[in-house]
């Protein structure tokens, strides 16, 4: 692998105790990988800047383009561990052979991504919650022929940002939606496609438009059946049950959703993964036997909801206490165990050793 260092880190640009947003800042340095004629070459760590494609890239037209979101976390001891990354690893590739795209060998993924981390690990926060989000992604570049059919050569590249919270609220006004579907049977919905989060844009913007912060989107069929919010997954906690819809081909198989869950059947949490109607949401509501819902990913950890409305009604959730939530306590357990405050049962922390320079 061939690495060529920044001479101008722009390091000092961030206040690392006060990350205004999130995405705003970049590393110094990213990773690239070329698949071309079959096979993938000229793996670099290079200066962090733009890149040049042409404008007949198959990316802009035909939309091959997957990507992950993962995390470098520092403990007390200014150590650097990675969060669960053989699971991104596979589910990049996932997402690359729905969309007939190159599958990325380990190897590349895999030391790119930690000799990337280890030249940049002065850019990981050391404040507890904060991170360093990282962003690998995979994009169709063949320029040849301007043609409706899979690319033949790819771009992997992995990015990283700084980050606080996803979301600036701690709690969400959530409106159930009728119209608009983020998946369908048969499609892509549990890939991490870029067209997922293009598609979740309008509907989102008119959902915003309404004074809420994000949708809760149900099955493209029925519109009966709960899948996710905004690009997180979700829970419920219903009738002293922890309950979220069990990932398929329409809803993502989330890396912090499947923690969260073992987390609380660790704690003996009965826990259900299964088809969660919207009937059964609505009657919790009206009935008070749904105490806390909330959503949960890599960005934003998770984020209990407030309010939830459905067909022109806001039913308001339990203002519970912090201390009582279920959701900020599987939350804190989970971070603990990313920043190195407690023990990993599951052997989810991968710690980043020092590469010799």
């Amino acid at each position: 692998m061939k690495i060529e260092k920044t001479l101008h880190s722009r390091i000092d640009k961030i206040n690392f105790n006060h990350i205004s947003s999130f995405g705003n800042h970049f590393s110094d340095h990213m990773f690239c990988s070329e698949f071309r004629n079959g096979e993938w070459k000229n793996s670099m760590i290079k200066p962090f800047g733009n890149i040049w494609i042409s404008p007949i890239s198959l990316v802009f037209h035909y939309g091959q383009a997957v990507f992950e979101g993962m995390k470098a976390y520092k403990d007390k001891n200014e150590e650097v561990f990675l969060f669960r990354p053989k699971e991104n690893f596979k589910r990049i590739n996932k997402s690359a052979i729905r969309l007939e795209m190159p599958t990325i060998p380990e190897s590349i993924f895999m030391n790119g991504l930690k000799k990337l981390i280890d030249i940049d690990r002065d850019w990981i926060p050391k404040n507890y919650g904060q991170s360093l989000y990282i962003r690998p992604f995979l994009i169709a570049i063949d320029d040849g022929v301007l043609s409706a059919k899979p690319s033949n050569d790819y771009l992997f590249m992995i990015i990283s940002t700084p980050a606080d919270s996803y979301y600036y609220k701690d709690s969400l006004k959530i409106k159930i939606e009728e119209k608009y579907s983020r998946s369908a049977s048969g499609g892509v919905g549990f890939t991490k496609a870029s067209g997922n989060y293009a598609s979740s844009f309008y509907p989102t913007k008119l959902a915003k438009e309404e004074g809420f912060d994000q949708v809760l989107w149900t099955d493209s069929s029925t519109h009966t059946l709960i899948e996710e919010s905004g690009t997180m997954n979700v829970f419920f906690w219903l009738k002293n049950k922890l309950i979220t819809p069990q990932a398929n081909e329409n809803i993502l198989s989330g890396i912090t959703c499947n923690s969260i869950l073992s987390l609380a059947k660790k704690e003996g949490i009965d826990v259900q993964e299964r088809d969660l109607r919207v009937s059964e949401i609505i009657d919790g509501l009206k009935n008070g036997v749904l105490k806390e819902a909330f959503g949960c990913g890599t960005a934003v950890v998770v984020n209990y909801f407030k309010t939830i409305s459905y067909q022109g009604t806001d039913f308001s959730l339990p203002d519970l206490p912090e201390k009582k939530r279920i959701s900020l306590r599987l939350k804190k357990n989970l971070l603990d165990i990313q920043h190195n405050l407690s023990e990993d049962p599951f052997g989810w922390r991968f710690r980043l050793k020092k590469f010799s320079t």
